[in-house]
């Protein structure tokens, strides 16, 4: 375990189990259909590489590069998009791919402006869910894991760039980010 990390949260075997039922779950759901996994940059990065080696169904990725935190742990609210998607989504299922639901705040303005490229469907896949965190209703269809609201890295989280690389998610001591 790194000297940073408090505690581990996830395992690496924990993630890559729930990886896998989520591809099959995404899987049979989508049975057959092309699939576009939208993956929200950086920290979805590796859980969407996992997931669509997981899933049966014709995918595509794309990337989507959204910022509210800057190199702070909480959520500023405000959100702007660095970089938007190569493909045209009109009429197509597409998959947001999410590292962590947290306030809510970023995925429902992406959510809205998805919405209004009119794909064929529009569903949310979460890896991690801070339950009770939320500060505006988001419809997550796919969940990984729910955790409680401890700031977490490891497995594409990261604190100011760092820790993504873990493979595992734990919990950053406070003395890390506090000082």
């Amino acid at each position: 375990m790194h000297a940073d990390i408090d505690h581990i949260v996830l395992t690496e075997e924990q993630i890559t189990a729930r990886v896998a039922e989520l591809g099959a779950e995404i899987s049979r759901d989508y049975n057959q259909e092309p699939v576009l996994l939208i993956a929200v940059l950086r920290g979805a990065a590796l859980f969407v590489a996992d997931l669509a080696r997981a899933i049966e169904s014709p995918v595509e990725i794309d990337f989507m590069a959204v910022s509210s935190y800057g190199s702070s742990t909480q959520s500023s609210g405000v959100v702007r998009i660095i970089k938007d998607l190569e493909e045209l989504i009109e009429g197509r299922h597409v998959l947001v791919v999410e590292d962590i639901l947290d306030t809510g705040l970023t995925l429902k303005y992406l959510l809205k402006n998805l919405a209004s490229r009119k794909p064929a469907s529009l569903e949310v896949v979460s890896l991690l869910n801070k339950k009770g965190k939320q500060r505006v209703p988001i419809s997550c269809k796919y969940v990984g894991f729910d955790i409680p609201d401890e700031f977490v890295v490891g497995y594409g989280l990261d604190y100011a760039e760092r820790y993504r690389n873990l493979p595992y998610i734990g919990v950053l001591r406070p003395e890390v980010y506090s000082g």
